[in-house]
């Protein structure tokens, strides 16, 4: 009885909306109509960082083309649903039973039992984890002839949120090389193949005929990498790409309205403080840089409106936070500041962080600080900034990409163990509150504790809250079927067509 009520409680917390509103394409994605042999032309922010591999940031990359996917996904309101998984139960506390639909490689091999363990298990063993399984030990087997059994060392009821990831992307056999390295071109399931990228400015995709869910619209994909946010506009103003991501702020007003598509994401820009050396080691330095910032004035000026002041790690596209966030007890009193130097850095990839960098070096400046600010392309300060290399990192995050559970981002980014610790912070109170949170199953005590480990984050001042952004894609106005998700996983379907 013990077990079937606690999958009772797990089932109810995978229904729980999430998130307000949904994603979904543009328009009606039928395949009627023209367009069926074109291939589209995207241009995306970020360039792979890391060639491509799964286990990091170019995971996203991967399912925004359309060419990854895992054994879930997640709907648009926030809850697990079916991917190459059909279906699912819960065995045990420890014991998930995912049966697999009948799906092919683009390798053209199967999809099998044996490939979904071998991939789950390479993303268990990768080296550093994906931020997906931050603190998480899982274990996969094949089960059969259709299933595979997932065993998580501590009880997960948000393993089919989890296996949404991105990060956790079910590829064939081949992709799999010595030494730890995994190669995605033509060895996923999606309705595009990577074929070959250029340098890591462009990629080239072609439609993957075979792909489970129906043969794709376009014939393939060219993607340019352009850092650039003006250039990245300017590409779709002269005609020279049909979608560009992440329009900034400054170009919005220029674009035709039915070009500039505005999305409400679940993504915040935070001011991370380095806990672990310099300055803000200590916790009064911390919350005096915390008192100097007014984010009204990046909501309203830097981002023209196009987003809303901060009010935690997580902001209002996750409706039920703010009638049950906690207010932080115990801060440190702002000491008084006369001359502390500090570096502050960020990426160039989102145009507005390095104005944000700007307004705050102003602000903390009049609190008595000395700032540096240096600025680079994402892939070259990302590394860094995890190696605890500056004092300030300003960073835009969509909080529930990794798994669309809440309480893992709070695990990945700020508990001693996270793979995504910016802030470095090492807080027990932190991981045990975080600890309370992984291990609720009933959705209303779920979302509580999620929302007391938030403030007992707020409370080390390790992170300031900017912004809760919305984000504007621009698509011209002969493409159709562009997915508009606000995890911003995905962006190119089989529906996508011009």
């Amino acid at each position: 009885m013990r077990h079937a009520r606690r999958r009772q409680l797990v089932s109810a917390l995978l229904l729980a909306p999430l998130l307000s509103g949904c994603f979904a394409a543009d328009d009606n994605s039928s395949r009627s109509g023209s367009g069926a042999d074109t291939r589209l032309r995207v241009a995306l922010a970020f360039p792979p960082a890391e060639n491509f591999s799964p286990y990091g940031s170019d995971a996203t990359l991967l399912s925004r083309l359309g060419v990854t996917e895992g054994l879930t996904r997640l709907d648009g309101n926030g809850a697990a649903s079916p991917a190459l998984a059909e279906s699912w139960r819960q065995e045990n506390e420890h014991t998930w039973l995912f049966t697999l639909r009948e799906a092919r490689f683009q390798d053209g091999t199967d999809l099998t039992p044996a490939a979904a363990a071998t991939a789950l298990t390479h993303a268990a063993q990768a080296d550093p984890a994906p931020a997906a399984l931050s603190g998480v030990k899982l274990a996969a087997e094949p089960a059969g002839k259709r299933q595979v059994r997932v065993t998580t060392a501590d009880p997960d009821p948000a393993l089919p949120l989890r296996l949404s990831s991105p990060s956790l992307a079910v590829l064939s056999a081949k992709a799999y090389r010595e030494g730890g390295t995994v190669d995605p071109a033509s060895t996923a399931t999606g309705p595009f193949a990577l074929t070959k990228a250029g340098g890591g400015n462009r990629a080239a995709l072609n439609r993957f005929d075979d792909y489970w869910g129906g043969r794709a619209r376009a014939s393939g994909v060219d993607a340019r990498f352009i850092a650039d946010g003006t250039a990245r506009t300017n590409a779709l103003r002269t005609g020279e790409v049909d979608i560009a991501e992440a329009v900034p702020v400054a170009q919005t007003s220029s674009l035709d309205k039915d070009i500039a598509r505005e999305l409400a994401t679940t993504r915040t820009t935070s001011l991370l403080l380095n806990t672990r050396s310099g300055p803000f080691k200590d916790p009064e330095v911390r919350a005096a840089a915390r008192a100097a910032v007014d984010t009204s004035v990046l909501a309203e000026d830097v981002y023209e409106g196009h987003a809303d002041r901060g009010q935690g790690v997580f902001g209002p596209a996750l409706t039920w936070a703010a009638g049950k966030r906690v207010a932080p007890e115990g801060r440190a009193r702002a000491e008084r500041v006369h001359g502390t130097a500090i570096t502050l850095a960020t990426y160039d990839n989102r145009p507005e962080l390095p104005e944000v960098a700007q307004v705050l070096q102003q602000q903390l400046k009049k609190a008595g600080f000395t700032v540096e600010v240096e600025v680079r392309e994402s892939s070259r300060i990302e590394g860094d900034a995890l190696a605890g290399k500056f004092d300030a990192f300003v960073g835009a995050r969509n909080t529930m990409l990794d798994t669309g559970d809440p309480v893992s981002v709070l695990a990945s980014d700020f508990t001693c163990d996270g793979s995504y610790n910016l802030a470095l912070l090492c807080d027990k109170r932190v991981d045990r509150a975080v600890a309370e949170a992984e291990s609720a199953a009933e959705p209303a005590k779920r979302q509580a504790a999620t929302m007391a480990a938030e403030a007992e984050v707020l409370r080390t001042d390790a992170t300031v809250p900017l912004v809760h952004q919305r984000i504007v894609h621009g698509v011209r106005t002969s493409v159709h079927g562009v997915l508009l998700d606000p995890y911003e996983r995905t962006l190119i379907g089989p529906g996508t067509r011009r």
